[in-house]
Parts: structure tokens; C-alpha cells; sequence
């Protein structure tokens, strides 16, 4: 099955909201209808056509991993020696049910699949490994590299000019 995933045309007021929206989603109707000149009907409109469109698929806290405790930054790379659609459906399962995987890609290269888990210390790390290599069947090879600081994260997308 393939997905087609059709691209939604954005004028230069979608691009300013959406702008703000990934800054701080907290904005009032009316500061955003302010900063883009409109009244509060029409922006609210175009927020709405944007959600339904699936531009804004969600709105969210972004937490301080420091600050609760999970600070622990781990990315993971998986080779597996079955490609079948069963196991690739088996795979997904056990990865989604595990909340330390932060994100999770299927990967083009020498290994097939990568995740960013976010855990508490090694410990938890080792856990959250052992948990995986048993949990799933036909991993060939599980290799981990540890960050030590982050230098860059963000969430906003960059938006071109229309």
C-alpha cells in the first residue's frame, strides 16, 4: 500500500501563523489575528482549515527533560534480518508500546531502523534494551551511541516564503 500524502498550499498569512503557533501555542485568537492583520473570525477560520488539513496535527507541552528526570539521551540503531510485513507490523507494536522511544524511523542505509529513547540514567537504558531484544524476535544487530550534551533541539519546522 502506498500513501500519498498531498502537499497543502499555504499563503504567506498560514506561514506567519503557523510561525507563532510552533514558537508558542499558548498565543491568544486575538494577538495572532493582530500580528497578521485580520480580525479574529477569518484567523480563526484559517486555524481551523489548518487543523482539519492536518498542518497542525496537535498541540503540546514540551517538557524539560532535565527537570523531570530523563535526561538520558540514547539513539538506537536496529538491523533485523526479517523484512516481512508481519514482523514489520510486530515491530511497530512493541516500539510504540515502549514510552521511552521518543522517535522512531525507518531508515535507508546500513541499518534499518533508528529511535531516540529518553531515559532516566544507564540503568533505565539497560532496561529499556533488555526489554527490547527479548520483546522482538529477528534483531540481527542493536548497536546504541550516548549523548553527552545537546547542543540544538527544536520543534518548528522551517516554513519557505510563499
Amino acid at each position: 500500500m502506498i500513501f500519498v500524502v498531498e502537499k497543502v498550499k499555504l499563503d504567506k498569512v498560514d506561514r506567519q501563523l503557523l510561525t507563532m503557533l510552533q514558537h508558542d501555542v499558548t498565543l491568544s485568537l486575538n494577538d495572532l489575528a493582530k500580528a497578521v492583520n485580520l480580525t479574529t473570525t477569518p484567523c480563526w477560520k484559517r486555524l481551523k482549515r489548518l487543523e482539519e488539513e492536518g498542518v497542525i496535527s496537535k498541540r503540546v507541552a514540551l517538557l524539560n527533560p532535565s527537570k523531570i528526570g530523563v535526561d538520558f539521551t540514547a539513539f538506537v540503531q536496529v538491523k533485523t534480518c526479517d523484512h516481512s510485513h508481519a514482523w514489520y507490523e510486530t515491530f511497530i507494536e512493541a516500539v510504540y508500546a515502549m514510552p521511552e522511544v521518543m522517535e522512531f524511523y525507518r531508515m535507508a542505509g546500513e541499518y534499518d531502523y533508528m529511535m531516540r529513547v529518553q531515559v532516566e540514567d544507564m540503568a533505565a537504558f539497560d532496561h529499556f534494551y533488555k526489554r527490547l531484544v527479548n520483546q522482538v524476535a529477528g534483531l540481527t544487530n542493536v548497536t546504541s551511541t550516548f549523548a553527552m550534551e545537546s547542543l540544538k533541539f527544536s520543534t518548528v519546522l522551517p516554513l519557505k516564503p510563499a
